[in-house]
């Protein structure tokens, strides 16, 4: 899985964590996406400045999506993370960029949440629903969503039939439940959505946004842990994910799902 969501990153221990939100917690992205991209889900998904929103974003890492919503639309979002540390840097950019008044930061974990039936007419999550599994996630979120209100998810997928063995081993490892689009939808529409779009993120979501500035972060980061043994093995599986993305790109990315509940 991409080493930087660590919303709820199970599999590893308590200061893989932490070691994890060293290295990821100075970053605008906890994973590939854009800000052109986040517009175009927005557009995609009819969202506007035409009327007030409450707007849940699950995931949020430290807000690229969130305070961009914020800018963009007339809304109330509630911003959830598991990750306190990611929250606070939320709030300290939310504050820089003069939309904190429209944001509510929540330290809980995607599985657990306190909202009622009903509450949100957006439900967001860029690049985060993994931690539960995609089906769990629409699933459990769509009581959270009035009738007719949309929900905007990104997942990676699969985007050929077919893929290199050594690209399908590590990434059913990582991900049992990667899969290609149709699939996805199929998900959707088993669980109370109408798909109305569908798009792929395009490399500099990956490159340019997301993996080249986490390189640029190794060598302070292997420095402030004085080259630890566990700090040397996070940079060696996040060096091992952006190589097999730089060989396989043309097999998958994050697909971007905007869907209205119905």
């Amino acid at each position: 899985m991409i080493a930087a969501e660590t919303n709820h990153d199970k599999g590893k221990t308590v200061n893989d964590v932490q070691l994890l939100i060293n290295l990821h917690r100075p970053a605008e992205r906890q994973g590939p996406g854009g800000d052109a991209e986040t517009k175009r889900a927005m557009e995609l998904a009819g969202l506007d400045r035409s009327r007030p929103l409450k707007i849940a974003d699950i995931g949020c890492g430290t807000g690229a999506s969130t305070i961009l919503l914020a800018k963009e639309l007339d809304a109330e979002i509630t911003a959830v993370d598991f990750l306190a540390e990611f929250l606070d840097e939320l709030q300290a950019r939310a504050n820089d960029h003069g939309v904190a008044d429209r944001i509510t930061t929540l330290n809980c974990s995607m599985d657990a949440l306190p909202f009622a039936e009903g509450e949100f007419d957006v439900i967001w999550s860029e690049g985060a629903v993994y931690n539960m599994g995609f089906e769990a996630g629409i699933s459990a979120w769509s009581r959270f969503l009035k009738h007719g209100g949309k929900l905007i998810v990104s997942e990676i997928t699969w985007l050929r039939a077919s893929r290199p063995p050594e690209l399908q081993s590590h990434w059913v490892t990582e991900y049992p439940e990667i899969d290609v689009a149709s699939a996805k939808i199929r998900h959707l529409e088993r669980h109370g959505y109408s798909p109305e779009a569908y798009f792929v993120l395009p490399e500099h979501c990956w490159l340019e946004n997301y993996y080249r500035p986490m390189q640029s972060r190794f060598d302070a980061f292997l420095e402030r842990h004085d080259g630890s043994d566990q700090a040397k093995a996070v940079v060696e599986a996040e060096r091992h994910e952006i190589a097999l993305y730089e060989k396989y790109q043309a097999y998958y990315s994050y697909g971007v799902y905007v869907a209205k509940k119905v």
